[in-house]
């Protein structure tokens, strides 16, 4: 018999929605015999690479045995796998010994006369992203030269918006199937498919890794990242009621914290698109996430982000490294990117306090909060005329390249990639000449005479904080001098780009030599004190730069 219990269906029947009807028959006939690959396994796909497994999963009758073969040019068994088929969920899984890199292959599940194939599957690395419209946003959205570039070792799926009031164990839908790139599936519709961010990303890794790289969409815009997140995750930011704790599914009613105003309904509900998105992807082998999301949490618990972000990190590693049977390293390599911008002129600082909950209050990833991640800022890369809105800026290439200068840092080790931008290290404040003598890690780039990037806080607590202007008087080598007119001697803290629109396009007053832009922070500035065998420079009052929160309203 074919699926769905008719003769020969199968054979006429493509990969992708062979996939859909084994979902539909599980949902409407769980006691019927069915058999095939999970729903995201498809012709053209790849699988993660050595060192990890590839896991492979599927349906079939249970009690019943599966053989899976991987075969190479000419029909070669290169391996063959056992599964039993587990009841009453109906599915068998096995872990496919590590691959080098290339491909192509053929994969096939069999049960009894029944046999499942999956062509031109290759090996390489895996990698998810996710997040709201500015990684949904496509190829097509972004430029015609993107979109003539063509990689046939670039392979793509988007999975299709759907959220969930439990967690699922398979998709529902798959917008694009497995796929070698082409102008259609490159650029099918604004914010459809196929992400710039994530397609770029694997452009500019391809280039520098030479082999094949897979890339998974899961976006939906103008969700905020508690619906990305799991029920565990919101519990350990305080974020669910107490009639939702210990509830092992989503949290339907609304957050504890949450007005009447802020009523969240469908994909903005907690935890639905963890629910119906991502936790269907679970057993899935990966390499590394590339997440941008945030400008909903703008307005959204925008300083609980400090906490919410990191947890979904760590949530997410450790459900992936446990779905994929320890295949997926426990510290998955995570990018983001920085907030952009979105009003010219606005007062608001919601988008200035997000980016730097962004990165747990500490200014630079990776850092003891968030290890093994890496980060692409974007608060210089504005794009006031975007015919998207100006909340989605068009330039997506800047933003790919910043996350694959992480990636090869961070998650491939390589030594001598330059990934962030200078950040301060020190800072000395002479108070009988006004000024203040700021030390960054690297070599700085004065890109733009900005009289209010650096300001100061010029008070004491409990008393609101009276940030003033601190213009930059020079800039040497590592050092920016900045002047502390009208601040006296008592500086409390010290800011940098703290606004919605910090710079114009490319614009912002600090880079290193790589183009890469310095990034925003809040720092406590405290006096160093008389610390034993520890002198005060000549002329100066050494200041301790700790990453601050005290001096920020909302903060």
């Amino acid at each position: 018999m074919g699926l769905l219990g008719v003769p020969g269906l199968r054979l006429l029947l493509p990969s992708p929605l062979r996939a859909s009807l084994l979902v539909l028959r599980a949902r409407c006939f769980p006691s019927r015999a069915m058999f095939g690959f999970a729903s995201y396994y498809g012709d053209h796909m790849v699988l993660q690479k050595e060192p990890a497994g590839a896991v492979v999963w599927g349906y079939g009758e249970p009690g019943a045995a599966v053989t899976v073969v991987l075969s190479g040019a000419g029909g070669l068994v290169v391996m063959k796998k056992t599964a039993r088929v587990k009841g009453p969920s109906g599915t068998w899984t096995t872990v496919l010994d590590p691959m080098d890199q290339g491909g192509p292959y053929a994969l096939t599940a069999g049960q009894g006369s029944e046999n499942v194939t999956l062509r031109d599957v290759y090996f390489g690395d895996v990698w998810l992203c996710s997040g709201q419209s500015n990684m949904a946003m496509t190829v097509l959205q972004v430029g015609s030269a993107v979109r003539s570039c063509r990689l046939s070792a670039v392979r793509s799926c988007r999975l299709r918006q759907g959220s969930g009031r439990a967690q699922l164990d398979d998709l529902e839908r798959i917008d694009l199937p497995w796929s070698i790139p082409t102008a259609e599936n490159l650029g099918h519709g604004n914010f459809t498919y196929f992400s710039a961010v994530c397609w770029l990303l694997g452009r500019y890794l391809y280039e520098a890794l030479r082999y094949p790289l897979g890339l998974v969409e899961a976006a939906w815009g103008g969700t905020p990242i508690e619906a990305w997140s799991s029920p565990r995750a919101l519990r350990a930011c305080g974020l669910l009621g107490d009639a939702e704790r210990g509830t092992p599914e989503l949290p339907f009613s609304l957050f504890s914290s949450i007005s009447p105003q802020q009523q969240l309904s469908g994909p903005q509900t907690p935890s639905v698109l963890w629910n119906a998105m991502i936790h269907p992807l679970l057993n899935m082998t990966l390499r590394g996430v590339a997440w941008y999301q945030g400008e909903a949490n703008a307005f959204l618990h925008t300083d609980q982000y400090n906490c919410t972000f990191p947890a979904l990190i760590a949530d997410w590693r450790r459900a992936f490294h446990a779905g994929s049977v320890g295949q997926t390293e426990l510290l998955l390599p995570f990018g983001f990117v920085q907030l952009s911008t979105y009003r010219q002129q606005s007062p608001a600082d919601s988008f200035a306090r997000l980016r730097w909950h962004q990165t747990a209050d500490l200014g630079v990833v990776p850092n003891a909060r968030m290890p093994g991640t890496f980060m692409a800022v974007a608060m210089d890369l504005g794009d006031e005329r975007s015919p998207y809105g100006s909340i989605h800026p068009r330039d997506k290439q800047n933003v790919a390249h910043r996350l694959q200068l992480g990636a090869r840092a961070v998650a491939y080790g390589e030594k001598n990639v330059i990934f962030q931008g200078p950040y301060p290290t020190r800072a000395v404040l002479e108070v009988t000449r006004g000024l203040l003598n700021v030390t960054y890690s690297q070599e700085l780039v004065w890109r733009r005479r900005d009289t209010r990037a650096f300001e100061v806080c010029c008070s004491s607590p409990p008393s609101p904080c009276g940030w003033l202007p601190a213009p930059v008087v020079a800039v040497e080598s590592r050092r920016v001098t900045l002047a502390l007119a009208g601040c006296g001697g008592l500086v409390l803290a010290l800011r940098y780009a703290w606004a919605e629109w910090p710079c114009d396009y490319q614009s912002c007053v600090l880079y290193n030599s790589w183009g890469l832009p310095a990034p925003p922070f809040l720092l406590d500035a405290l006096a160093a004190g008389e610390t034993p065998g520890r002198s005060q420079p000549a002329g100066g009052r050494e200041m301790l730069l700790l990453p601050g929160s005290r001096f920020s309203p909302g903060i």
